[in-house]
């Protein structure tokens, strides 16, 4: 089947089988590998994206159910210049150890700064809840977040440079 959608920011159109999961899109037809399957049952949070800016489980999602949408992955939240600022936290916090739940622990904390810029300790554990980890004990992934904040308050406006 022909799917049309934007993909961290390109127009795309490509066939898809009908039962194609969009994670294994992304992976095989795409070649973003950034986007990992875990548990292929919408547990674990690794296969996290981004489909019209809100976390989606990319494993229990079917690549035709993404026509007309934009979707974004862990390759569409880099910069240009460099690393993104909360993956540049990520990494001066030491937030990742085998790196598995990465893609989809940025982007589920990308979503909840971007709508939620002043989001507190205890909501971005909330929110990250739903992602596993079985490295880092989360500690310092929360405080990556917390230092990320800053630009996210810089991008909406709340906060003077």
């Amino acid at each position: 089947m022909k799917v049309r959608f934007k993909l961290n920011g390109r127009s795309t159109e490509l066939e898809a089988p009908a039962r194609q999961t969009l994670a294994d899109c992304l992976r095989y037809t795409c070649g973003l590998t950034g986007t990992h399957v875990g548990c292929e049952h919408g547990i674990c949070g690794a296969c996290t994206v981004l489909v019209d800016g809100e976390p989606m489980r990319s494993c229990l999602m079917l690549a035709v159910q993404a026509q007309d949408v934009a979707i974004t992955t862990i390759e569409g939240l880099s910069q240009e210049e460099g690393l993104s600022p909360l993956q540049t936290a990520f990494k001066k916090h030491h937030g990742l150890q085998c790196g598995f739940c990465t893609p989809g622990v940025l982007t589920t904390i990308h979503a909840l700064l971007t709508a939620e810029p002043d989001a507190s300790e205890e909501r971005i554990r909330d929110v990250l809840s739903g992602n596993v980890c079985r490295c880092t004990g989360y500690i310092t992934i929360i405080e990556a977040a917390l230092e990320a904040r800053a630009h996210y308050k810089l991008q909406s406006g709340e906060a003077q440079p």
